[in-house]
């Protein structure tokens, strides 16, 4: 293998400039070196790297924290894997990072060390606007000439006191995976259960006295794909719930207990206050029927209270009580959520925590107990009276009654739906006698659209030019709505709409434009618009001919890629998209041919479109749904086919004559 002696040596440089120091053959540990010998098996010439040894050690004590011993061996292949060599480690004050080094071997030169003097400790990565105030750190450490050829290595400790006696050993990567350890170390009178998923169950090896290692060897890479789940729910791993003698003769911990535990956290959390009460009587005063109350309080805790996620310790999982909420105007979503169900307790209406995983099929009725959760909605008891036809996402529960469910932190989405990137989640319903690990509903594709009618008008040199109305309902409008949550003037509010036609029309230039109901999120977004577009008709002799499908593709290059789809392609949701283009015909022409209608129906999607005359017009109308949420892996050749079907049918243009010719 090619080693790039410039970029060791530049490496060699910053390190020397941080205060890095090479490191002597024999300060390299022992695990490591030996790795560093391995031959590793021929690969696929895309491999950015290749982990060559995955440790972990576990070693629990009689208080029930758990030691972890973490060490990991990997060879950089190209370039792409270079992202490899920058460590980042997690910590609050539940999980004590106590050791934390790494080395690299770089061919025909000196091996690196650092330590975590070197690493630099920041807020977590990855949270919007910076509204979080949380004790969950990382640590980040850059490993020196992680640059092909080397083999970089890194080990840390760390201590962690769990809020539940679980643990996960993660055993596949996206990239291989020659050797992966997970060693357990129990005090006595401890046991364990284990549960599989994505691999078959592999036996232990008994090391000593309640001390067992598991061996997994050549894991292949989870290849990333555009629009796949989730990748940690296609890799294998293995969940461990650690258990004492004293309750070795129980069942393994079940969803329901996980609910109870959430229960027990939120205990008197909801309690109302006088200010609280009097709120409630504010807002709900003269409102007519119940459903107005409601959304007069829900109005209220998505809008009024500012999202701050202020969670240290425990409090990353239990939320503050309704009262703290509502006197400081702000929290996070479970406190959003505390909020409501408190005022809409002060008006008779039960409502339940439904704990959320906000990458649908992260967790499912095959994944073990546990808390990856990362978000809480409310499953609200709608009272017998609430009757309306735009509550979609309700659901009858067998002893609950009619369940609505309701996300209040989502600004941009009216009571009595979900966003579609929740909707058929398994999600954990939690009760005061315990809960249930469930699926949200899916709603209806028709339940969310965008409906573009436009009434244009061709003139004999070919030019376009009209109106267009772009309504959307549903996650098409609630992200349009998000899109201009920020904007302030008219300009930057149209910026969507020249985006759109600049994608469709080559040469166009925008007349006006208005936004309608830009905060009315009960009632349709609309974006309405003229335009003009000289030379959209290609005139040849005494022909024209015109593209009926205006603008606005509905086809996708997704699947245009060399290799075999491995994954199931997912949607952000159901939706049902339409289309109407009006084209008015220009004095002295006359149609000589149309496009042939489409109608495509796959069972995941369906295409129609048709072309017709109306008088002195050619009317276009289309309409695309998007009926199921996944498409299978094995199904991905008829999505590809669907989708240049689609290309092609927008691409057919009707032909015009000169009249008399």
């Amino acid at each position: 293998m090619r080693v790039d002696s410039v970029a060791v040596a530049r490496a060699g440089l910053i390190a020397l400039l941080l205060g890095v120091t090479t490191s002597a053959a024999g300060a390299v540990p022992e695990w490591l070196r030996a790795q560093a010998a391995v031959t590793i098996p021929t690969q696929d010439p895309k491999t950015n790297a290749v982990v060559l040894y995955d440790e972990t050690v576990a070693t629990a004590a009689p208080n029930g924290r758990v030691h972890y011993l973490q060490r990991r061996a990997i060879r950089i292949l190209r370039a792409d894997g270079e992202g490899w060599g920058m460590l980042r480690v997690n910590f609050d004050d539940q999980t004590r990072i106590t050791n934390l080094r790494a080395w690299s071997l770089p061919e025909g030169t000196k091996p690196f060390e650092v330590t975590q003097k070197q690493a630099i400790e920041t807020a977590l990565f990855g949270v919007e606007n910076g509204e979080l105030v949380s004790d969950l750190r990382t640590l980040v450490l850059a490993i020196p000439a992680a640059v092909p050829g080397s083999v970089i290595g890194y080990e840390w400790e760390q201590d962690e006191l769990p809020y539940l006696p679980l643990t996960n050993w993660n055993f596949q990567e996206t990239i291989p995976v020659l050797k992966s350890r997970f060693a357990l170390k129990l005090p006595p009178g401890w046991g364990y259960r284990t549960s599989w998923l994505n691999h078959p169950a592999v036996e232990p090896m008994a090391l000593a006295q309640n001390q067992w290692q598991w061996s997994i060897d050549n894991l292949p890479a989870v290849r990333i794909e555009a629009a796949m789940p989730p990748w940690r729910k296609i890799a294998g791993h293995m969940s461990l719930e650690l258990v004492k003698d004293t309750d070795a003769g129980k069942q393994s911990m079940g969803w329901a207990d996980l609910a109870n535990w959430y229960s027990n956290l939120a205990r008197g959390r909801q309690d109302a206050t006088p200010e609280i009460r009097q709120k409630v009587a504010e807002l709900t005063g003269g409102k007519a029927t119940t459903l107005d109350k409601m959304n007069a309080l829900a109005r209220f805790v998505q809008t009024d209270i500012r999202y701050v996620a202020i969670e240290l310790g425990i409090g990353g999982f239990q939320p503050h009580s309704a009262a703290q909420t509502f006197l400081h105007r702000y929290g996070d979503c479970k406190d959003k959520a505390t909020l409501l169900a408190s005022m809409l307790r002060v008006i008779g209406i039960e409502s339940h925590y439904v704990l959320v995983n906000t990458e649908r099929g992260a967790v499912n009725d095959q994944t073990a107990p546990n808390l990856a959760f990362d978000h809480v909605i409310l499953a609200i008891v709608l009272p017998e009276d609430v009757k309306d036809g735009s509550l979609l996402a309700v659901e009858r529960h067998q002893t609950l009654g009619s369940l609505l469910y309701f996300d209040p932190t989502q600004s941009f989405t009216p009571l009595g739906r979900v966003d579609g990137s929740m909707q058929a989640s398994h999600v954990l319903l939690v009760t005061p006698n315990g809960g249930e690990l469930m699926r949200l509903p899916q709603l209806a594709s028709s339940a969310s659209y965008v409906r573009r009618n436009a009434q244009l008008k061709l003139n004999a040199r070919g030019d376009l030019s009209g109106d267009l109305q772009d309504v959307r309902t549903g996650d098409a409008a609630a992200i349009a709505r998000y899109g201009l949550r920020l904007a302030t003037q008219d300009s930057e509010r149209i910026q969507p709409v020249e985006h759109l036609l600049a994608d469709s029309i080559t040469n166009f230039s925008l007349q006006r434009a208005s936004v309608v109901n830009l905060r009315v999120i009960d009632q349709p977004f609309e974006w309405r618009y003229s335009f003009e577009a000289p030379g959209y008709a290609k005139i040849t002799g005494d022909l024209m001919m015109v593209r009926p499908w205006v603008l606005g593709s509905y086809s996708s290059g997704l699947l245009e890629t060399k290799d075999p789809r491995q994954h199931s392609v997912e949607f952000d949701g159901p939706a049902l998209n339409g289309d109407t283009f009006e084209i008015e015909l220009p004095d002295g022409y006359v149609v000589d041919a149309l496009p042939a209608p489409t109608n495509i129906d796959i069972g995941f999607l369906s295409y129609q479109s048709k072309t017709e005359v109306a008088g002195r017009k050619i009317r276009f109308v289309r309409t695309l749904e998007v009926k199921q949420l996944a498409v299978p892996a094995a199904s991905a050749q008829q999505l590809k086919q669907f989708y240049r079907s689609v290309y092609s049918d927008e691409r057919r243009v009707a032909v015009l004559k000169r009249a008399g010719t």
